[in-house]
Parts: structure tokens; C-alpha cells; sequence
């Protein structure tokens, strides 16, 4: 059988029972149903915590053969072998991309910590609002 001839055969049973989905929600009708923004503290603390432990660990472990790899890179350069640059390319990309991966950690550790901080304050300036609206009513 030719791959033209397989191609054919293959699309033809590739079409036999599908139906198409698109990826979307059924739509409702209209807003104000049972959804409501909800913080899991705990969640966003532990989140939180394992970028933080993440970050820790990379930045030790990350550079563990820094200082031996850098060394070897060195030394076969100076004896005239091509490989040495090649080894402190590598050593160059690696901390870069172990640099980018630890930003990105403490960013997650940060936001999260920041998310976490706002919510609770926004939570009681809300609670606030509510107290002093009825506090007006009662005024009134």
C-alpha cells in the first residue's frame, strides 16, 4: 500500500463517529447563579510555601557543580580543547535558566503571599462597608 493510499483509508476512519465539541461552558441564562469568588487561605499558604521551599532548594542545588564545571571548562580550554567552550556555553545557559526558574519562584512565593495579605484585608474593608451601611439604615 502506497502512503498516499494509507493517508486516504486513515482520514476516511478517522472521520467515522466524531462529533464536534467546542470547549466552552453551556451557556446559561444570565449571571447571578450559585458562583462566587472563594480564597482558600490554607491553600494559597501552602502554594505559597512550596515555591518558597522550591527556591531554597534550587538555590543550593542549582549551583552544586557550578564551581567544578566551570573548572573543568577552563582547564580544557587552556589545553586546547574545543570542548571547553563548549562546557562554559553550557554553564552560562544553565545558570541563566536556573536564574529565570528561581524569579519565577519567588515570584510565586511573593504573589501568593501578597494575594493572600490583600484578600484578608479586602475581606474586612468589605466587612466594614456592610457594618457601616447598616449602621446608616438604622440612623436613618
Amino acid at each position: 500500500m502506497s502512503f498516499d493510499q494509507e493517508w486516504v483509508s486513515t482520514r476516511s476512519a478517522s472521520t467515522v463517529n466524531v462529533s464536534m465539541r467546542l470547549n466552552q461552558v453551556e451557556p446559561s441564562g444570565g449571571g447571578g447563579g450559585g458562583a462566587d469568588l472563594g480564597v482558600n487561605q490554607d491553600q494559597l499558604g501552602a502554594l505559597g510555601s512550596a515555591a518558597f521551599k522550591l527556591h531554597g532548594q534550587l538555590s543550593a542545588d542549582g549551583k552544586h557543580a557550578e564551581a567544578s564545571t566551570t573548572e573543568a571548562g577552563t582547564t580544557m580550554t587552556v589545553n586546547g580543547f574545543q570542548t571547553g567552550a563548549a562546557i562554559g556555553t553550557v554553564q552560562k545557559t544553565w545558570t541563566s535558566q536556573l536564574k529565570t526558574l528561581l524569579d519565577a519562584c519567588a515570584h510565586i512565593s511573593n504573589h501568593l503571599d501578597y494575594t493572600s495579605a490583600s484578600h484578608v484585608n479586602e475581606e474586612k474593608d468589605i466587612q466594614t462597608a456592610f457594618r457601616t451601611s447598616q449602621i446608616t439604615e438604622f440612623l436613618k
